[in-house]
């Protein structure tokens, strides 16, 4: 029945994840608000979306309050590349605590369900690997990654305060690293670098000894799991790990994308970037037993479904 459509709020929607998101959350039948300032996110991205009935998009920044009423909130305003955060690392912190208080002021009002997308980030460089919940991590709070590590972090905090304050229905998913159709080409993130140099066949970049390790999740994974959390009762808060545990190293990521390219890249070494994580692979335990979810697409057959997306950009 149309009277019982959720209206669902998805604060950067027209980004890489948001849009995917927006997209699902529409083939479940809700009503889908998707908000976005265009820093990093696209009309692009949402444009197969913007015929749709359900689905409206609105140009607006988080860091001002927005007046709407919904019943759900997906809170993943923030850029999320190195490239991107560190361009305006005011803004970034904005972005993050403003858009938080906002945001969750919108839910206290209208009485909605709301998450936030966090980050593996808030682990900084970490001490424990593979890196659980419990786990508080490492981070630098005056380095040039701190503006989004220690925005995203007081987010967490913002958001357990109004649970614990307010009542408020709130859940925290921290999202380790994703990838597919629709990431920035240039944001500087290494699997969208990898797949860029081997196409335009440039020498792939690696920083260090190729040694540091990452662990990699196809975004169609990570949408299931940001709904599953989304879907639990109110005592389920997080914070959970969402990403694939499966872990590799930037050398044999280099060389799954050369191959998988047919590309004739060679690869060249550079310094290693200030505070750095040498390690990063989620712990998903909680995501297991909580909210039944873990990965299903191996690293080689996400490569492959995320190529033929970037080869329009060479």
């Amino acid at each position: 029945m149309p009277g019982l459509r959720k209206r669902v709020l998805v604060t950067g929607g027209a980004g890489f994840i948001g849009s995917h998101l927006c997209e699902r959350l529409l083939d479940a039948g809700n009503d889908v608000l998707c908000v976005d300032n265009f820093f990093t996110g696209t009309r692009d991205n949402v444009l197969p979306l913007l015929s749709n009935p359900h689905f409206e998009l609105m140009r607006h920044d988080v860091t001002f309050p927005l007046y709407v009423e919904v019943d759900e909130i997906y809170n993943l305003a923030c850029p999320a590349s190195p490239v991107h955060y560190q361009f305006d690392p005011v803004q970034t912190t904005k972005v993050s605590v403003h858009g938080a208080i906002n945001v969750l002021g919108l839910a206290k009002r209208v009485k909605a369900k709301v998450l936030q997308a966090s980050t593996s980030e808030v682990y900084g460089d970490p001490a424990v690997h593979p890196q659980p919940e419990e786990y508080w991590g490492n981070v630098n709070p005056i380095g040039p990654r701190a503006c989004y590590d220690e925005g995203k972090r007081c987010a967490e905090t913002l958001f357990f305060d109004y649970h614990r304050q307010h009542r408020l229905d709130v859940k925290v998913a921290r999202i380790f690293n994703t990838y597919g159709p629709r990431m920035h080409p240039n944001d500087g993130r290494v699997v969208s670098n990898f797949i860029m140099q081997a196409l335009k066949k440039e020498p792939i970049t690696i920083y260090g000894d190729g040694s540091q390790t990452r662990s990699f999740c196809y975004v169609d994974d990570l949408v299931d799991g940001l709904i599953r959390l989304m879907a639990t009762d109110p005592e389920t808060t997080g914070p959970i790990n969402i990403g694939n545990p499966g872990e590799f190293t930037m050398l044999e990521l280099a060389e799954k994308v050369i191959r998988l390219t047919d590309s004739s890249s060679t690869i060249i070494h550079r310094p290693l970037p200030q505070d750095d994580p040498k390690q990063r692979r989620p712990n998903i335990d909680k995501a297991k037993s909580v909210l039944g979810w873990e990965p299903t697409i191996p690293l080689d057959e996400g490569l492959a479904r995320a190529i033929p997306y970037f080869r329009n950009f060479v």
